[in-house]
């Protein structure tokens, strides 16, 4: 209560929005080369200092934290910060973040990281906490747009990880022989083979509509066909739905071939299994296909193949085949393996199923908090709705980014009241 009631205090004794405005103006628009550019910064600067030191005389012993607190959360994000603090009783040791859609938007960043948002991932970086960025993008790309935003000194400091394809591989810079985990090396050969068959047919087969007019991103393992139209464009959404009705079959075919069985409906089945996830479902009666077939019906070896297997639509985006034993979780646990982070208690960021699976192992493990934005898929926004609200407006992530922030300066308050 008595954080509670000083909280209070700070935010209606304190012109916090003014506050807030000089900060942000001195942490993104530093000091440049024109004189009077640098005298705004300067006179900023200052300025900011004052109200700072009004805030530290007001409250004696923790007066530069709460300084801190008034200086870049807004009041809402403070109590929410204290609410987290008071039930799980620590601060965050870890980011576990996607990137698309959710620290970056097509519709409402332009696809950029907004520079606050990138601002305050390297001030967890300062602050000694490590960043796992979790995507199904190839290696290549993550590299090159976190080296952009971030610089090459940060991502390669070996305080960052990034989990790509989803699962398939872990990178960490100067970890010696563990800077590049390549996990889908552990799968058995039937697994690897029904990948290899898919990714040798999955263009050269497909139908003309499908060939012309989208491509096969450059993964190591995945199988993943993008649009040649902008990502959630209405060309973009036809070309997808109809990727995955091809792909649907022709993983059911590749899995017969593997399994040397004689399979009277290969593509039934696979469509039968696969779905079983309502999005999917949406998709493939859409297109006229049936999925009535019983997978049960199906040669045990075709079903324990077909199990081991999944696929992930992405509306307008991506339609992939992807391994259930190589999900976000599974390189996010590698992750943390490499870093060190032996005890994590994590913020988890996304908004696809792929990252809810991380957020449920999160919560199984009792190792994290999970937030979303509101465009997420329903079932993101359902559990991250169900947990603490976390839920942010698409392009924002920088509000949930400064909550969790603001949790470890209430830690510090409480270990300066002790």
């Amino acid at each position: 209560m008595e954080q509670y009631d000083q909280l209070y205090r700070l935010y209606q004794g304190t012109d916090t929005t003014t506050l807030r405005g000089y900060q942000e103006f001195v942490d993104l628009f530093p000091p440049l080369s024109s004189t009077v550019a640098l005298e705004q910064w300067e006179t900023a600067s200052d300025r900011l200092e004052e109200l700072k030191a009004e805030i530290t005389d007001d409250f004696p012993g923790t007066g530069d934290t709460y300084a801190e607190i008034a200086a870049r959360l807004t009041r809402d994000e403070a109590f929410t910060a204290l609410d987290l603090y008071s039930k799980y009783g620590r601060s965050v040791n870890a980011l576990v973040l996607d990137v698309d859609e959710t620290l970056r938007s097509a519709g409402d960043t332009d696809n950029e990281i907004p520079r606050n948002t990138l601002y305050l991932l390297t001030q967890f970086y300062e602050e000694g906490v490590p960043i796992v960025v979790c995507t199904g993008q190839t290696l290549e790309n993550v590299k090159g747009f976190m080296i952009q935003g971030l610089g090459n000194d940060l991502v390669s400091s070996g305080q960052m990880s990034i989990v790509y394809e989803s699962g398939n591989g872990v990178f960490t810079p100067k970890h010696g022989q563990d800077t590049k985990r390549l996990l889908y090396e552990r799968l058995d050969d039937a697994v690897v083979d029904v990948f290899e068959h898919v990714r040798g047919r999955v263009l050269s087969e497909a139908p003309e509509d499908v060939r012309h007019r989208c491509h096969l991103q450059g993964n190591e393992f995945n199988v993943t066909l993008k649009p040649n139209a902008e990502v959630g464009s209405d060309d973009a959404v036809e070309i997808i739905d109809e990727s995955l009705r091809y792909l649907c079959g022709l993983v059911g075919e590749a899995i017969a071939a593997q399994v040397d069985a004689d399979v009277a409906d290969p593509a039934g089945y696979a469509r039968s299994y696969f779905s079983r996830d309502p999005e999917i479902l949406d998709v493939l009666e859409a297109g006229g296909l049936s999925t009535d077939a019983d997978i049960g019906d199906a040669p045990d070896a075709f079903r324990d193949i077909v199990e081991r297997v999944d696929l992930g639509y992405y509306e307008g985006d991506a339609a992939e085949l992807v391994s259930l034993e190589l999900d976000k979780s599974a390189g996010v646990e590698e992750a943390f393996d490499v870093l060190g982070i032996d005890d994590p208690f994590a913020l988890v960021m996304g908004d696809s199923k792929s990252d809810l699976r991380v957020m449920r192992w999160i919560e199984d493990h009792d190792a994290g908090i999970a937030a979303a934005p509101a465009h997420a898929s329903g079932d993101v926004v359902d559990h991250v709705s169900s947990r603490d609200g976390l839920i942010y407006e698409a392009g924002d992530a920088s509000t949930v980014l400064r909550t969790v922030y603001g949790i470890s300066l209430i830690e510090r308050l409480d270990e300066q009241s002790e």
